[in-house]
Order: structure tokens, then C-alpha cells, then sequence
């Protein structure tokens, strides 16, 4: 008796494998999209430390006065994070006084729905609501 043996997958086997990386995807698709969207904030707390920091130079050249100075084309920082250009992710405002400064951050696009971040002069940080910022060691209420 000659028997032929099919070399191949059973039907029963394909949906097994299937069902597993479903399984895995819908695991990992999440946490990625958080780590992305973690990544971006970080980005825009970053830009915003550095835009108090041209503030700060601003001032030390200005009289000792933020009266004047402003984010966007020609201002001394950008209106935008990610600062080099691309598609915004948060867009930054400036209100300032003679001395003091508050710096928004306001989520667009991908990023709607994480919450704005601020910063002002005297070093207070809040974001959506909360007073602080959260890094990869604290989480905030």
C-alpha cells in the first residue's frame, strides 16, 4: 500500500497561529501608541524648557523686561513642537507682562486629548489641570 502524505498546514493549524498574533497585537499595539504619545509630551516639555530659557536671555538683554518677546516667524523661539518643523503636535503660546511669562502648550493632531502642559516665570508646571509634569519615574492624579 503506497500512502501519500500532503506536506502543509491544516486549516485548524492557520487559524491557531492567526488567533495567536491577534492575541499578541492586541497587546502590543497599545502600549506602543502610549509610548508614542508619551514620547511627544516629553518632546513639548522639553521645548518648553528651552523656550524659558530664550526667555531668560531675552530678558538679561532687554532691560531686564519679557515685554516684547514672542514665539513664531521672527520671535525668539518656535510656535510649534516639534521645534524643527513637521506636522505639530502641540502649539505653543506665550502670554507675557514686564515680568513674568506663561508658556502653552496645547495638544494637536496625533496628540489631541493628552492634555496641555504650561509653564510659567516662577517655575510652576501643570499639565491638564494637574500640578506637574509627568516623567517616566511619577505619573500624575
Amino acid at each position: 500500500m503506497n500512502v501519500k502524505y500532503n506536506k502543509g498546514f491544516t486549516l485548524l493549524e492557520l487559524m491557531i497561529a492567526v488567533f495567536i498574533i491577534a492575541l499578541l497585537a492586541s497587546f502590543a499595539i497599545p502600549s506602543y501608541e502610549g509610548s508614542v504619545t508619551r514620547t511627544k509630551r516629553g518632546e513639548a516639555m522639553a521645548a518648553m524648557t528651552s523656550a524659558a530659557q530664550a526667555l531668560e536671555r531675552f530678558k538679561s538683554a532687554n532691560n531686564f523686561s519679557y515685554a516684547g518677546a514672542a514665539f513664531g516667524g521672527g520671535g525668539i523661539f518656535a510656535n510649534q513642537v516639534p521645534v524643527a518643523g513637521g506636522t505639530a503636535n502641540y502649539n505653543l503660546t506665550l502670554v507675557v507682562a514686564a515680568s513674568t511669562y506663561t508658556i502653552t502648550a496645547t495638544a494637536v493632531g496625533s496628540q489631541v486629548g493628552d492634555g496641555n502642559l504650561t509653564l510659567n516665570s516662577a517655575g510652576s508646571r501643570t499639565w491638564d489641570g494637574n500640578n506637574c509634569w509627568p516623567t517616566s519615574s511619577t505619573t500624575c492624579p
